[in-house]
C-alpha cells in the first residue's frame, strides 16, 4: 500500500501518514547516537562518530578550529551548540543556515538568539520542505543545547517533520531507545555539571556499537557559564581531551603495549 503514496512529499495515504518523512526518520535511526544531557549549571553533549579509518586526515580536529572533527557536533553561535543525526551533507546545510539566522539576530538585536527561536527558525525551513513539490525531507535531527538570560540553560530536539520540544536528556540516531531507557533510570533533576559528564560518558559506553571508547568514535562537547564574565561557555573537546576525560572516567582504551611490556 505504501508504494502508491510514497513517492511525492505531499501525499497522504489513507491512514494520515506522509511516508517520506517516516523514511527520513528512519534514516536518522541509522546514524551514530547523539546524546544531550541538561545539568544545572550547563548541558553536555556527546556523539558517536560513523566515519573513520586510520588514514583519515584529522589534523584540523587536533590543531585547528575550535575542536571536533565537523562531522557530529557544530557551534551555531557562542551561546548554541548543534549536534546532528542522519544524513551529514543535509546537517552542513542546516548548520549554516542557524549560524546565519544566529548572525542575523545578533545584527539587528545586538544580542545573542535564544535558543527555542533558533529552533524555531530550522524547523521554519524543514517543515516548508514537507509541504511543497519537488522537495525531500531533510534527513537530518538536532539536538540544540544553549544558554540564553530569560530561560537559563536549555536542550531541544527537532525531526524531520519540524516538530520540536525540550528535554531534560534525550538522545537521538542508533539505539536511541536503550539510551533513553538508561537516562530515564539515572537522570535527577538536580544533576550537577560533572555527574552529567559522568552519566552521558557511562550511557554512551552502552549503547555505541564500538566496545571500546575512545576519540576516533567520539565527539564531546559542554555548554557552562564562565564564572568570570556570567556568559555563556561552549567547549568541544579536541581528539586528547577526549582520551583524558575517559581516562580520568575510567572509560578508556588500555595501552596494549603497555600491557604486553608488563607482561
Amino acid at each position: 500500500m505504501a508504494r502508491r503514496y510514497d513517492s511525492r512529499t505531499t501525499i497522504f495515504s489513507p491512514e494520515g501518514r506522509l511516508y517520506q518523512i517516516e523514511y527520513a526518520m528512519e534514516a536518522i535511526s541509522h546514524a551514530g547516537t547523539v546524546l544531550g544531557v541538561l545539568a544545572k549549571d550547563g548541558i553536555v553533549l556527546a556523539a558517536e562518530k560513523k566515519v573513520t579509518g586510520k588514514l583519515l586526515d584529522l589534523s584540523g580536529a587536533r590543531e585547528g578550529g575550535y575542536g571536533g572533527s565537523g562531522e557530529k557536533i557544530f557551534l551555531l553561535n557562542s551561546n548554541v551548540i548543534g549536534g546532528v543525526a542522519g544524513i551529514t551533507a543535509d546537517a552542513n546545510s542546516l548548520v549554516n543556515y542557524a549560524r546565519s539566522a544566529a548572525q542575523r539576530h545578533l545584527f539587528l538585536y545586538n544580542e545573542d538568539i535564544p535558543v527555542e527561536l533558533l529552533a524555531q527558525r530550522l524547523c521554519d525551513l524543514k517543515q516548508g520542505y514537507t509541504q511543497y513539490g519537488g522537495l525531500r525531507p531533510f534527513g537530518v535531527s538536532l539536538l540544540y543545547a544553549g544558554y540564553d538570560p530569560h530561560y537559563q540553560f536549555q536542550l531541544y530536539h527537532s525531526d524531520p517533520s519540524g516538530n520540536y520540544s525540550g528535554w531534560k536528556a534525550t538522545s537521538i540516531g542508533a539505539n536511541n531507545g536503550t539510551a533513553q531507557s538508561l537516562l530515564k533510570q539515572e537522570y535527577k533533576d538536580d544533576i550537577g555539571i560533572d555527574d552529567a559528564i559522568d552519566l552521558v560518558l557511562r550511557v554512551m559506553s552502552k549503547t555505541m556499537d564500538s566496545t571500546t571508547l575512545g576519540s576516533e568514535k567520539l565527539e564531546f562537547a559542554t555548554l557552562t557559564l564562565d564564572p568570570a564574565t556570567q556568559k555563556p561557555k561552549a567547549k568541544i573537546y579536541r581528539p586528547a581531551e577526549v582520551d583524558a576525560l575517559l581516562q580520568k572516567q575510567g572509560l578508556g582504551k588500555k595501552d596494549e603495549d603497555a600491557e604486553m611490556k608488563t607482561s
